[in-house]
């Protein structure tokens, strides 16, 4: 298993896939990539098959990060893209955090990231700027197998190849990020939280660079970005460090529904890895990193609270275009007719394309509703109240 995750074999493998390149771009991806293969070869308990698919979503990773550099150094205009400040929507998975960002990618004046540019950022060879479709049928082609292999997922996190999705797999290519979603990796894990994670955040301003630059060749003009992660949570002090002026919206819900969520979640993507992914390990570990994340995300607040609004999740899903009204307030734009009607086709659309519920408890999961009020007491306190129908 150690050679198959070995660092300098999946540094080589990278390179043997873009010839004739050689600059990874920041160095400091080399640490992480090392502290991580190790955990993943000591800590994790793959199977065979989730050591090979670990291996080439890492190599994959290392040589987007060649081909990432070769398009600045032969097209050095990309860093000139002026990256607007974001709007971030962050919250735990389950408090409506998906919903909000595909609603709002609806208006045009926002760019977004589809699925498949999350997964292959960068052309294939031989494709043109202007036409990305070789990518487009290979998202469409990567979501049918996850869904066949995980058919849980789609009630748990609606999958769609065109629609916007998460950057916090453009963050996984700087070796800073949470790759426990998909293995235990507690050595990893304890290097990363003692770690400056502030070169994730730079990274993921230069790849919007250049899937900007990469947009504009499309004919797609936009004024900010639209973004959502609840890995933000965590590390808000460093979302607002490199993308001054940021605007973020946070999602509300009950942690006793949303936090055996997460569990659920995560532990459906670490049994693709292994065979021996454990339950309740998923729930502790996450339900501890949300606990973190939410005190801190409200102490970092409290030194810009002007960048942030709160939405809870019942408005979200009872009356969402009176939420859309408010967060438009918010960023200050008028809400046009056309983005108003785009939004109203895409919730009739969304209404009719739901996969069934996602049923779990906090038991099967390591823990349990009077831990979970304990634990998330203060968060509560400050942040659960009657929605606005009530």
């Amino acid at each position: 298993m150690s050679d198959v995750l070995n660092a300098e074999s999946m540094l080589a493998e990278a390179l043997a896939q873009a010839p004739g390149m050689s600059d990874f771009g920041d160095e400091s991806f080399r640490e992480g990539l090392a502290v991580l293969s190790r955990s993943l070869a000591d800590d994790a308990r793959l199977s065979e098959l989730g050591a090979t698919l670990l291996r080439q979503k890492i190599v994959t990773q290392l040589a987007n990060r060649l081909r990432i550099e070769d398009y600045f150094a032969r097209h050095p205009e990309i860093a000139d893209e002026a990256i607007a400040p974001p709007l971030f929507i962050v919250g735990v998975p389950r408090t409506g955090t998906t919903k909000l960002h595909r609603l709002l990618s609806c208006d045009e004046r926002f760019w977004w990231m589809a699925f498949w540019e999350s997964q292959f950022p960068v052309p294939f060879p031989n494709e043109s700027l202007e036409n990305p479709e070789a990518r487009r049928h290979q998202g469409a082609e990567l979501v049918t197998m996850m869904t066949q292999a995980m058919p849980k997922l789609l009630a748990i996190h609606p999958m769609e190849n065109e629609a916007a999705d998460e950057e916090v797999m453009l963050m996984e290519h700087s070796m800073l990020s949470a790759f426990n979603a998909y293995a235990e990796v507690p050595g990893y894990m304890r290097w990363l939280d003692a770690s400056d994670q502030a070169p994730a955040y730079r990274y993921l301003r230069r790849m919007l660079q250049f899937l900007q630059w990469q947009k504009r060749k499309r004919g797609i003009a936009a004024q900010r970005w639209v973004l959502k992660a609840p890995h933000h949570l965590l590390r808000m002090h460093l979302l607002l460090e490199v993308f001054p002026g940021a605007q973020v919206i946070l999602t509300h819900r009950d942690p006793v529904q949303s936090i055996p969520s997460i569990g659920s979640f995560v532990h459906t993507l670490r049994c693709i890895y292994s065979e021996q992914a454990d339950a309740a390990t998923a729930g502790r570990e996450w339900s501890e990193i949300m606990r973190r994340a939410q005190l801190h995300t409200m102490r970092v607040r409290e030194q810009a609270p002007r960048q942030f609004i709160d939405v809870d999740f019942r408005d979200t899903v009872k009356q969402p275009m009176t939420v859309v009204e408010k967060l438009y307030e918010f960023i200050g734009w008028p809400l046009g007719d056309s983005a108003r009607s785009a939004m109203q086709r895409w919730l009739a659309a969304d209404a009719q394309s739901h996969q069934g519920g996602h049923d779990y408890s906090p038991a099967q999961f390591g823990l349990s509703e009077d831990g979970i009020r304990r634990d998330f007491a203060e968060y509560s306190r400050r942040h659960l109240r009657d929605p606005l129908s009530d």
